[in-house]
């Protein structure tokens, strides 16, 4: 995207100056020919491509390196630290920006009430005859709340050296540096020990769970056979093998079984989540047993029925969903693929509000081919499917109708909930958009049900199907 003013890389994380105000690209949505714009004090922007097209001063900013960031150390981050550190440093970043600007916020069309004050009002002071009074304003203040903010040595030099910082880099700038100082090191931990702790992090991996004691023993043991010269009193203790596994390898609170999938799959280069581009692209089929008692239809008996869910990854919608007695079968989730990729009719009654819009294809076309027209329910043909491990999902007649649909079965990770953690999300907000506010709802659990859920339903098994 050029606009005279060099090329405007729009992707997330990139930072642009709009009227010398720096902003960070928060998303794009090119099919909309939209992008949302976030400002370092929390505010949100959405706005046209065509809009920043047509912009009279936007351009790139300059990639700043984080201050404090060294040779192979991660570059700092308003991430670390703490609310209490984030207000302290806000506040000094706003003195900055009013010595600069005139405005505590850094720009006029945010000013606060009574910007600028006289001593600050650019149309009337220069940049030089701000920082002085800056200056001689925060060496008036009470030396406690000076001390308490870190403004009681912000010299003259301070605010010039901090004005070539914006945005982020300018808050980071502001935040005392030992409030995030990194750790020097463990000079202990020595070629040989590192090559030793790898070594006994392999070995533990294929074994029971042991704790940290054994695997010090075990390095002493390793380290006797590889490096019989080497001084056992070198040795790092059991405290600090603790801490350099802890700051390596995590906590490893997980248990053994899934510790090693999460390394088979981390080496196979499947461990990261998958990121979905299109519509279709991804669909989480799950069931849950439905939270509302029902009625059968032909006795009237209150029944218990499965609700079967189809969500598409990328729109976040419920192409199909099913309703089966008591438990539902590979049938059943069968013909539930077969509703996503199916149109739903029109009904009667029903207005042009609830009418499919497509983009790019004629509404005319559609109908003809279905013979009606067709709702405003999303229907595609699957290319990946991802299920649980229940029996109707690994049915072989399954897995031959998925297969012969053309879709990619992907499995979710045993008691891994971030494999499926959307389709889960949608049963919660069913539950609580509509099942809670029907009769006959159950509640989570036997203590919190009714006293008579039975007695209270009203609907039936047809009536939802249909």
């Amino acid at each position: 995207m050029g606009a005279g003013r060099g090329l405007l890389g729009l992707a997330p994380g990139r930072r642009i100056l709009l009227n010398a105000v720096e902003w960070i690209v928060e998303s794009v949505e090119p099919q909309l020919g939209l992008f949302v714009l976030a400002h370092a004090d929390g505010h949100v922007e959405s706005r046209s491509i065509r809009w920043l097209i047509n912009h009279p001063d936007a351009r790139m900013a300059k990639e700043v390196k984080a201050v404090g960031s060294g040779p192979g150390t991660q570059p700092r981050d308003a991430a670390d630290l703490t609310p209490e550190q984030h207000r302290r440093a806000r506040i000094r970043a706003e003195h900055v920006l009013e010595a600069m600007t005139g405005f505590r916020s850094g720009h006029p069309s945010r000013a606060q009430p009574g910007e600028p004050r006289p001593a600050y009002d650019p149309d009337r002071t220069t940049l030089t005859e701000r920082r002085r009074v800056k200056v001689s304003e925060l060496k008036a203040m009470p030396p406690q709340e000076a001390e308490m903010l870190g403004l009681r040595f912000m010299s003259l030099r301070t605010l010039e050296r901090l004005s070539s910082a914006t945005g982020e880099s300018l808050l980071l700038a502001c935040a005392d540096g030992r409030w995030t100082r990194r750790s020097g090191g463990h000079r202990s931990v020595t070629e040989e020990v590192r090559e030793a702790i790898f070594a006994v992090r392999k070995e533990c991996k294929d074994r029971a769970r042991i704790g940290m004691a054994a695997k010090h023993r075990l390095l002493h043991q390793y380290m006797k056979e590889q490096y019989p010269q080497f001084p056992t009193e070198k040795i790092p203790s059991r405290t600090t093998l603790w801490r350099v596994w802890h700051e390596w390898f995590g906590p490893g609170g997980g248990r053994q079984r899934y510790e090693r999938s999460a390394d088979e799959a981390e080496e196979a280069g499947v461990a990261r989540r998958v990121v979905v581009h299109r519509p279709g692209q991804v669909l989480a089929l799950d069931s849950t047993p439905m939270p509302v008692k029902l009625r059968e239809t032909v006795f009237g008996d209150t029944v218990t029925a499965t609700l079967t869910l189809a969500l598409d990854l990328y729109s976040h919608s419920l192409p199909a969903f099913r309703l089966t007695l008591q438990s539902d079968t590979s049938v059943d989730v069968a013909m539930l693929l077969r509703d996503v990729m199916l149109p739903l009719p029109m009904r009667e009654g029903w207005g042009e509000e609830m009418q499919w819009p497509y983009p790019g294809v004629p509404a005319d076309v559609i109908a003809e081919f279905t013979g009606c027209g067709v709702a405003a329910l999303p229907f595609f043909a699957p290319e990946t499917v991802t299920t649980d491990h229940g029996s109707p999902y690994k049915n072989h007649d399954l897995v031959d109708a998925e297969r012969e649909l053309g879709c990619n079965i992907l499995p979710a990770r045993t008691l891994r909930a971030s494999d499926k953690f959307a389709v889960e999300r949608a049963f919660s907000s069913i539950k609580t958009l509509l099942f809670e506010h029907l009769l006959g709802f159950t509640g989570a659990d036997v203590a919190d049900r009714g006293a008579d859920p039975e007695g209270d339903a009203v609907f039936t098994l047809a009536g939802w199907n249909t």
